[in-house]
C-alpha cells in the first residue's frame, strides 16, 4: 500500500476521479499546476504532498506549498502587524529578496497605495532523501492509473533528511532575522509540528519564549495535521518566538544581514496590487 496520504491537494482515501486528476497536475493550494517536477522530465509534476513516515507512521509535508491551506498561516500573523489599522487593505507578497536571501511571503497592511506594515514568513517542509516516485507510481496502481513505467514502483523509496532541513532553516533565518530586528519588524518561520519538536531535541531552544512574545523579532508557528472527515486538516498546535541574540544562541553563530526600512517598503510597494490581496478561503 503506498505511503502517499495526499496528492495534488486531495487525500488519497478519498473518492476522486484520479486520472484526470494527474493530467490537471493542479496544486489548489497555489491555484496552478504543482511547481514539484521530475527531473528527468520537467512537465511531469510529481504533486506528493503529504506522506506517512515513522514507526508509528504520522503524516509529515513534503511540500511548502501544502501550509497554504486557506490561507490559516497569514490569519495567523494578522498580530503581528502592530501598525495595521481598520481599513488598511492586506496583500500576500511572495517571493521578495532581502539581503540574507529570499523571503517567501510578506502580509502587507496597505492604506493608499502605502506600505504602512508587514510581516516575513517563511515556509519549511520537510526534505526528503531518496525519491518518493515508487509511492507514487504504486498509488496509482492502486487507483488503476495507467503508468508507462511499470518497474519503477519497485525502486527505492524515500526518507526524511532531518538534520539537514533543520540546520538548513535556522541558519538562514538567523541571517534574515537580523534585518528584521533592525528596522523593528516581525519574521516568521511555519514549519509542521515534527520538524519543531525535532529542532527543539537537538539545538538549544530552552531560552525560546513560549507562549511566544510580540516583542521578539522571529516567531516559531508550528501546525499540526489532522483528518478530518474526507480531508486533512492543518491547525496551530504551539507558537514560540527569539530575537537574532536568540537564534544564534541556538546556532553559535553570528549574523550580518542589515538593511534600511526604506528598501523594503520600496520592493513591496512595487509588487502589491490587486493579485496581492488576501482573500480568506
Amino acid at each position: 500500500m503506498s505511503k502517499i496520504i495526499e496528492i495534488f491537494g486531495l487525500g488519497t482515501h478519498s473518492a476522486q476521479n484520479w486520472e484526470r486528476v494527474i493530467q490537471e497536475q493542479h496544486c489548489p493550494f497555489r491555484q496552478r499546476v504543482c511547481f514539484k517536477t521530475r527531473k528527468s522530465d520537467p512537465g511531469l509534476a510529481i504533486g506528493t504532498c503529504t506522506v506517512l513516515y515513522g514507526r508509528d507512521p504520522q503524516p509529515v509535508m513534503i511540500c511548502p506549498a501544502r501550509l497554504l491551506e486557506r490561507g490559516q498561516i497569514f490569519a495567523d500573523c494578522l498580530h503581528l502587524l502592530t501598525n495595521h489599522e481598520p481599513g488598511n487593505e492586506l496583500h500576500v507578497v511572495p517571493e521578495v529578496r532581502i539581503p540574507g536571501g529570499s523571503v517567501d511571503f510578506f502580509l502587507v497592511s496597505v492604506r493608499n497605495d502605502r506600505v504602512r506594515d508587514f510581516v516575513g514568513i517563511e515556509l519549511q517542509t520537510m526534505d526528503t532523501t531518496g525519491t518518493v516516485w515508487p509511492e507514487r507510481q504504486r498509488f496509482l496502481r492502486e487507483v488503476n492509473v495507467a503508468r508507462n513505467d511499470e518497474a519503477e514502483f519497485l525502486g527505492s523509496s524515500y526518507g526524511m533528511n532531518w538534520k539537514m532541513t533543520a540546520k538548513t532553516i535556522l541558519v538562514q533565518m538567523h541571517h534574515k532575522v537580523k534585518t528584521f530586528e533592525h528596522i523593528n519588524k516581525k519574521l516568521v518561520l511555519v514549519v509542521q509540528n515534527h520538524l519543531l519538536n525535532y529542532m527543539a531535541g537537538e539545538f538549544n531552544f530552552a531560552h525560546l519564549n513560549q507562549p511566544a512574545s510580540l516583542g521578539d523579532s522571529l516567531h516559531f508557528h508550528s501546525y499540526s495535521m489532522n483528518r478530518i472527515n474526507e480531508e486533512y486538516r492543518i491547525s496551530m498546535n504551539a507558537r514560540l518566538s527569539t530575537d537574532d541574540d536568540g537564534i544564534s544562541q541556538c546556532l553559535g553563530l553570528q549574523a550580518e544581514a542589515r538593511v534600511e526600512l526604506e528598501q523594503i517598503i520600496m520592493l513591496l510597494e512595487r509588487k502589491v496590487g490587486s493579485g496581492t490581496l488576501f482573500r480568506m478561503f
